[in-house]
Parts: structure tokens; C-alpha cells; sequence
């Protein structure tokens, strides 16, 4: 039996897809094994939101060529999307394919005539100029939860950004679709579903149908105990949706709303589709009407044109808000984006300054949202990880928690108290 290993990087839509690929080497008699392990193919689904994402990437090649020189080595993905005269220049990399053809991969590792397809045709066009249909995936390699892709493509273009160029047009499943890919999820047994995608708030677009009819659909289906909703635009995040949120059983107080600039003069740079005030608004009324929601935001710092002063009143407008944490990105320049022109660039060490300001402030935000949830009771799906003889899982407000080992915990949802933080910033918990 052939080896195959896989190493996925960027956001939860990249892992969706490797385990829908994953499935289908297994259906043709490969096993998988770790990537750290000797393989027959290694497979890197990379990212190319920045040129940290890259390096990551490239050394991941690297470490796979290494460890077995005679391995066949494919590089997919956003990076190979956009840049796979790059990839080919690295020696050892047998096959590089894009977002629009990587669903097929398993065809070029099997069939011979296949065996070198460096620098593919259809890297070098933007995945943007190409009409794609969707194509639907989601993880169950995880004993627990699942991410299940509703939507791919961006038709956003946010001056920052390369990723419509390398994942197209905003395109999304049918409502039918995603019900019965529930339905197969519940089957295998698993409680929670992360729903993803580029942009899922943009959901039904041309379709008649949209985001709200979607989770509406969803919330019916047997099995399925929990969803999440990951990174939704805060202009597309309609009240509607938040109160739908608020009296599902289903639908967890978790939100993670793109933020990316708290000053409106680089919010209109950026290209964003909104004001801060709305951002602002968004926030108050989610914890309003779910006071333990967690909330994180997206935010990049050292955007071209971004002064001091704009800085530190981004800085004092995010420090208002009721966020539990933040994402935070140093801005890094993407080749095709609109952002590479613009003058007024920001030095690169500055940049790093401001990202490790906000980072400070994220961490203080999350420490208070941690302590006021001292001595609540929340519900907690346990998960199958093992550390230090403890079992860990994540409340319905997503705070990771721990409890003594035992094997029964594993994919129940239990109700527990929350006792207090360790240095890890783990909660120590009394199940109920």
C-alpha cells in the first residue's frame, strides 16, 4: 500500500478541501500517514495571504523533499495558483496545481502520463479570468467536527488582497447540496460544523436564496448538534442573521467578524464595503442580545497611508469594544493587488511595532473575556486530543477547557463549570 501526507496551511476552507482530496486517495488504496513520516507523495495545500504564509509553504516543500528524495511532491493551492513559476524553480517538486484543478489531483499522481505537470497551464492564468464551477468539500477527519464549505471566490477586491485572484469568483453550493453533506457529516457521527468559505456571508449570490435561507435549512438537520459560523463581512452580517443566531439551539454565540482597519480614512483605502460605525454596531448588538458571546476580529496593521495617529485611533476604537481577541495581521505587500501601488508605505519594522501593540491589547481582551466566564456553566464538546492525562474541548462561547482523561468524554457535549485559568490559558472545568 502507498503512503500519502498531507500539510495544509491558511484558513479552514484549505483544510475542508484536503480531506475531500484526502478521501479520495484512500478510495484508491493509499494510506495516510504523517507528514513527518516517510511517504510515497507528500501533498502541501499552501496559502498566499502573505509572504509569511509563502516561506512556510516553501519550507514544508523543502522538509518533504528531503526526508524522501525519491517521493512524489505536489504543491497546490493559492500559492500554486498564482505563483507556480516560483514553485517550478524549486528542484524535487514533481506536480503543482491551482485551486481550479486541484480537486483532481488524484488524477496526476496515478496516471503516468501525468507524472510532471510543473508550471500547468492553467496556474499561469488568474483563477479570476476562468469560469469555475463549485465544488463542494468538507473535513471528517476529525472525530469531532467537521468544516463544511458553503461558498468559494471573492468578488470583494479589497485593495489588500490577492485572493480572488487566485480562488475566482464568488460561487456557492445549493442549499439542497449542503443539507444532504450535513446529513452525510451526521452519519459519521460528528456534533459540530464549521461552516466556511472566501466570503460566506456573500452565500446565494445570483441565486435568489442567501446566507439566512441557508442556516435556516441547516438548524432542521438531525444529527448535528453545533454550528459555527467562521468569518462572515460585517456588512453582510445582517441583523437578521444575529437575531436567527441568538434563538437557535444549534447556532453557537461565536462570531468572527473582519474588522481589518478601525479608521474609516484606511477602511476607504482598504476598499471595504463599510464604516467602522457599522463594525461598531454589529458588536454592541451581538452582546446585547448574547452578553458571553466571543467575538474576534480580523485586523491588519501598516497599511500604505497609515500615520501614527491613524494608528493609535484605530488602536483606542478596537480598545471600546466588547472583542473577545483579535486576529492580527502586519500588512504584507501581495503581488497583482491594487495596495502595492499606493504610496506612503509604512517601514517594515514600524509595522511589526504596531502588530505587536495590538497583539498586547488582543491578549488583555481576551484575559477579561476569560475571567468574566469564571464560575459560569457552559456546554463543551470534548475532543479527542490527549495532554498531560487531560481531555480537552472548547465551550459553546469557543473557551478551550480541560478535564481529566476519560475516553467516554470523547465527541459528547457536556455541561460543565468553568473554575479558573491555567498559565496556558486553558480553563480547568467541574463537568456537571
Amino acid at each position: 500500500m502507498k503512503k500519502v501526507a498531507f500539510q495544509t496551511f491558511g484558513c479552514k476552507l484549505n483544510f475542508a478541501e484536503t480531506s475531500q482530496i484526502s478521501r479520495q486517495f484512500t478510495d484508491n488504496g493509499f494510506e495516510i500517514i504523517d507528514f513527518k513520516e516517510d511517504a510515497d507523495v507528500y501533498v502541501i495545500n499552501t496559502c498566499t495571504v502573505t509572504s509569511i504564509a509563502e516561506k512556510k509553504c516553501k519550507t514544508a516543500i523543502r522538509s518533504a523533499i528531503n526526508r524522501n528524495p525519491n517521493a512524489k511532491v505536489a504543491v497546490i493551492g493559492c500559492f500554486s495558483q498564482l505563483k507556480a513559476d516560483d514553485l517550478s524553480q524549486i528542484d524535487g517538486v514533481d506536480i503543482i496545481i491551482g485551486n481550479t484543478e486541484k480537486h483532481k489531483l488524484i488524477n496526476y499522481v496515478t496516471e503516468e502520463e501525468h507524472k510532471h505537470v510543473k508550471g500547468c497551464s492553467w496556474c499561469d492564468v488568474k483563477a479570476i479570468d476562468k469560469t469555475e464551477e463549485f465544488v463542494p468539500s468538507f473535513s471528517s477527519d476529525d472525530r469531532t467536527r467537521s468544516f463544511l464549505k458553503i461558498q468559494d471566490g471573492c468578488d470583494y477586491f479589497c485593495t489588500y488582497c490577492a485572493i480572488p485572484f487566485a480562488r475566482g469568483r464568488s460561487r456557492s453550493d445549493s442549499i439542497d447540496n449542503l443539507v444532504k453533506s450535513a446529513q452525510q457529516i451526521a452519519a459519521k457521527g460528528l456534533k459540530e460544523i464549521i461552516l466556511t468559505g472566501v466570503n460566506i456571508g456573500d452565500f446565494g449570490k445570483n441565486t435568489g436564496y442567501n446566507f439566512l435561507d441557508l442556516i435556516k435549512e441547516l438548524d432542521k438537520v438531525d444529527g448535528i448538534e453545533r454550528y459555527r459560523i467562521s468569518s462572515i463581512e460585517p456588512d453582510l452580517l445582517t441583523n437578521e442573521i444575529i437575531e436567527f443566531a441568538v434563538n437557535s439551539q444549534k447556532f453557537l454565540p461565536h462570531f468572527h467578524i473582519p474588522l481589518q482597519a478601525g479608521t474609516n480614512k484606511i477602511l476607504k483605502l482598504m476598499k471595504r464595503k463599510y464604516v467602522r460605525e457599522l463594525f461598531a454596531d454589529r458588536v454592541i448588538n451581538i452582546k446585547t442580545l448574547l452578553p458571553d458571546c466571543c467575538i474576534a476580529a480580523d485586523v491588519i496593521t501598516g497599511f500604505p497611508g497609515e500615520s501614527d495617529e491613524d494608528f493609535m485611533e484605530a488602536y483606542h476604537f478596537i480598545e471600546s469594544l466588547p472583542l473577545s481577541y483579535l486576529h492580527v495581521f502586519t500588512y504584507s505587500e501581495r503581488p497583482e493587488t491594487v495596495a502595492v501601488k499606493l504610496d506612503d508605505k509604512v517601514p517594515v519594522h514600524i509595522r511589526r511595532e504596531r502588530s505587536k501593540k495590538l497583539q498586547e491589547l488582543s491578549d488583555k481582551k481576551k484575559e477579561e473575556f476569560y475571567m468574566q466566564n469564571i464560575g459560569k456553566t457552559k456546554k463543551v464538546l470534548f475532543e479527542s486530543d490527549i495532554k498531560h492525562h487531560h481531555i480537552h474541548g472548547f465551550t459553546d462561547n469557543y473557551i478551550r477547557v480541560k478535564t481529566a482523561y476519560n475516553p467516554a468524554l470523547i465527541n459528547k457535549v457536556c455541561e460543565v463549570k468553568l473554575l479558573s485559568i491555567d498559565k496556558e490559558g486553558v480553563f480547568d472545568v467541574e463537568l456537571l
